[in-house]
C-alpha cells in the first residue's frame, strides 16, 4: 500500500475545495493556498493536538497563518476537520459571512490568530510560545510564513526574539515556492541564502520537499526533539501545486479560476467530488 495514502487524499480534497470556493467567490489567492496543502494537512490531520469540538481548549496546540492571504487552505482544512460545516466554504469573501479574505479569530472557529498584514504572524506566534513557557503549559505553536513576507523587517526582529527566549516549542514553516505577487523573489528582493540567514539568527534550520509527507513528518519530529532553539522548516514547494496551468505561474497569485478553468482544474485533481 502506498505510504501516506490517506494524507494524500486529504491534501487533494483541500485542493479541490480551494478551487471550488475561489471560483464561487470570484476573489482570493489560489497559488499560495495550493502550495501549502501538504503542510497544512500534516499539521491538522496528524501533528497538532487539537479538538474541533473545543476550538478554544486552553491546552490545544496553536497555529498562525502568517501569510493570511492563503486563508482558503486553512478554511478547507478546518471544514474537513469538522470545525464548521463545509457549506460555509462556498460563502468565502461574502459580506457578513464567516470566512473572510483573511483569517479572523473572532469570527471563525479554529482560527487562533487574525492575520493579513504580512510579517506580523511570527511575532504573534512568539507571544503564544512564550506564554506557554511562562505558564508551564506543554502546548506547541506552529506558524506558516510565505516567501514575500520574509522580506519584512518585523520577521527578523521576531526571529531574534524567538532565539533569545529559546522558544523550542515554536515550529515555523516557510512555504518556499520562490514567487510573490510581483514576480520571482530573486527579482523583487532576493531572500537567499535563506537557510543561512535563519541559522545566523540562532534557529534550528531544516530543509525539505514541502510536498513530501515523509519529509514533513520527519522534520516535525526533529523540531520537537530540538531543545533551546526555535525551528524553521524551509519547505520547497510549487506555487499552484496540483493544477498544471497554475503551477509556477505568478499570475495565479491572486487570480481566481473561471468556470471553464475550474472544471479543468477539478478534472486534473481527480474529478468532481
Amino acid at each position: 500500500m502506498e505510504k501516506h495514502t490517506e494524507f494524500k487524499k486529504i491534501a487533494t480534497t483541500l485542493r479541490k475545495n480551494i478551487i471550488k470556493m475561489l471560483n464561487e467567490s470570484g476573489s482570493g489567492h489560489p497559488g499560495g493556498s495550493l502550495s501549502a496543502c501538504e503542510i497544512i494537512t500534516a499539521l491538522y490531520f496528524k501533528e497538532m493536538r487539537i479538538d474541533p469540538k473545543q476550538p478554544k481548549w486552553e491546552d490545544r496546540d496553536r497555529f498562525v497563518l502568517s501569510k493570511g492571504h492563503a486563508a482558503p487552505v486553512l478554511y478547507a482544512a478546518l471544514a474537513e476537520k469538522g470545525y464548521f460545516a463545509k457549506e460555509e466554504l462556498m460563502k468565502l469573501r461574502k459580506t457578513g459571512q464567516m470566512l473572510q479574505g483573511h483569517p479572523d479569530m473572532k469570527g471563525t472557529p479554529g482560527v487562533d490568530m487574525s492575520t493579513g498584514s504580512l510579517g506580523q504572524g511570527l511575532a504573534a506566534a512568539n507571544g503564544m510560545a512564550l506564554a506557554a513557557k511562562l505558564s508551564n503549559k506543554d502546548y506547541r505553536v506552529y506558524a506558516l510564513l510565505g516567501d514575500g513576507e520574509v522580506q519584512e523587517g518585523i520577521i527578523w526582529e521576531a526571529a531574534m526574539f524567538a532565539a533569545h527566549y529559546k522558544l523550542d516549542n515554536l515550529t515555523v514553516f516557510l512555504d518556499h515556492n520562490g514567487l510573490q505577487i510581483d514576480g520571482e523573489n530573486k527579482e523583487v528582493m532576493n531572500i537567499e541564502p535563506i537557510d543561512k540567514k535563519w541559522e545566523a539568527f540562532g534557529w534550528n534550520v531544516i530543509k525539505i520537499d514541502g510536498h513530501n509527507f515523509e519529509e514533513i513528518f520527519e522534520a516535525l519530529d526533529k523540531a520537537k526533539a530540538t531543545k533551546d532553539k526555535p525551528t524553521i522548516i524551509i519547505a520547497k514547494t510549487v506555487k499552484g501545486k496540483g493544477v498544471s496551468f497554475m503551477e509556477n505561474k505568478v499570475g495565479w497569485h491572486g487570480t481566481t479560476p473561471n468556470d471553464e478553468e475550474t472544471e479543468k482544474a477539478l478534472a486534473e485533481l481527480g474529478g468532481e467530488m
